[in-house]
């Protein structure tokens, strides 16, 4: 049986907020270090793997923002941002980031919990495709996903997903041609209650357009039904 516990690195300058985290994600099962600022993560990961960081934006020193890319860009570690103003602003910059889910503070613990789980329940997915999928590799275009190995090439370069593009992405590409509405790819691709106003639907489906459209602004496999929805089509 394997007893291997999902490490959880809580930063977070506030000393209760991490002394509660840390205690009640542990009863949960998980193995959870908190640290206050940037350095104190640099020192932690440079000894010691993780399986996903719970990351504030407001932060001495280095602030959740410049750390969060520096973590994408480094390690590809799954993130979930604390925003303390509960600005949209902050979190649609943090989703562009790259995080794969955010909460506002203050929050209930179970809600950041059902978050987690999610999050690791879809990074978990991706790493353990079965190898006898139907359709390992799906192509578009001049790009190729590749189910098993949570990769997008075109023209066999690579393009860096987050967990949470790639979810997304493979959806629509299930279900291409058909309009797929915010709630049903929110409840597809995370799996808890989520408010009206989430917008992280909306900040991944600008990211992945800015790696696979030519143009962006005038997208042509991702595109917007307005009053409905998106809707992918394989065609260029």
């Amino acid at each position: 049986m394997n007893t291997h516990k999902q490490r959880l690195l809580v930063v977070d300058d506030e000393p209760e907020l991490r002394k509660l985290l840390k205690t009640y994600l542990s009863k949960e099962g998980y193995d959870v270090e908190a640290v206050e600022d940037g350095k104190a993560l640099n020192l932690y990961l440079a000894d010691n793997e993780v399986d996903l960081v719970i990351l504030d934006l407001m932060l001495p020193g280095e602030d959740g923002l410049s750390i969060g890319r520096r973590l994408r860009q480094q390690k590809n570690l799954p993130i979930i941002i604390l925003s303390a103003r509960g600005e949209e602003l902050d979190r649609i910059v943090g989703l562009e980031m790259g995080a794969d889910d955010y909460l506002t503070k203050p929050f209930n613990p179970r809600e950041l919990l059902a978050r987690i789980r999610s999050v690791l329940r879809r990074c978990n997915e991706i790493k353990q495709a079965p190898s006898e999928s139907i359709n390992p590799i799906i192509e578009f275009g001049p790009f190729r996903l590749n189910v098993q190995r949570h990769t997008l090439t075109r023209d066999y370069q690579n393009i860096p997903l987050t967990s949470g593009e790639f979810s997304l992405l493979r959806i629509f590409l299930e279900h291409s041609n058909r309009v797929l509405n915010r709630d049903t790819l929110l409840e597809m691709t995370k799996g808890y209650d989520h408010s009206p106003l989430d917008r992280s639907i909306d900040v991944c489906v600008g990211r992945l357009r800015r790696k696979i459209e030519a143009d962006p602004s005038q997208p042509i496999y991702l595109r917007t039904v307005w009053g409905a929805g998106y809707i992918f089509s394989h065609e260029d």
